[in-house]
């Protein structure tokens, strides 16, 4: 599995993921908006965790700066 994740795109998933836990926790969203962010609560935390976003696979996309080779 090739990384397609800058580290920017993995920190912000990060930080998104613990503060949508932490408005979870204390019951600031609750209902379906709860289990529905908090899905993809955990699904930025495992992307940002291994760097690698299925989707952006899927799309062809990565943020991932690309060497630049030198002849």
């Amino acid at each position: 599995m090739k990384k397609n994740m800058h580290l920017i795109d993995r920190i912000v998933r990060l930080i998104l993921a613990v503060i949508i836990g932490i408005l979870i926790l204390n019951s600031t969203i609750t209902g379906f908006a709860g289990i529905l962010l908090g899905i993809i609560a955990v699904i930025f935390l495992v992307t940002g965790i291994i760097s690698f976003c299925p989707l952006y696979k899927a799309l062809g996309i990565s943020t991932v700066k690309k060497e630049v080779k030198t002849v």
